[in-house]
């Protein structure tokens, strides 16, 4: 399994039901767990982003859907990163040349 981060926007439609979003981000939770993927941790935030979200997923494809899904909704937009733990890190430390 391998770690995403999302960083959220509200879009105009998302801040216009921004009272919502806690019922949202239930529904985020669920749809991750229907796909496959893990929602470790979901904060909203002050700042650049309104949301960031630390999820786990078995695959780029998995996290990719999800993201798509949730912005088709209409309610936010989502830039998602791939994430690395300090075992992983580790592995891509020890290919360095």
């Amino acid at each position: 399994m391998a770690y995403y981060v999302f960083l959220t926007n509200f879009t105009d439609q998302g801040v216009k039901s921004v009272r919502e979003t806690t019922k949202r981000a239930d529904a985020f939770r669920a749809m991750a767990d229907k796909g496959g993927a893990k929602v470790h941790t979901l904060l909203w935030t002050l700042g650049k982003h309104d949301v960031v979200a630390i999820v786990e997923a078995p695959d780029d494809l998995t996290v990719t859907a999800l993201s798509l899904s949730i912005s088709a909704l209409g309610n936010v937009k989502t830039q998602t990163l791939k994430a690395f733990d300090a075992a992983d890190m580790n592995k891509i430390l020890a290919k360095m040349a």
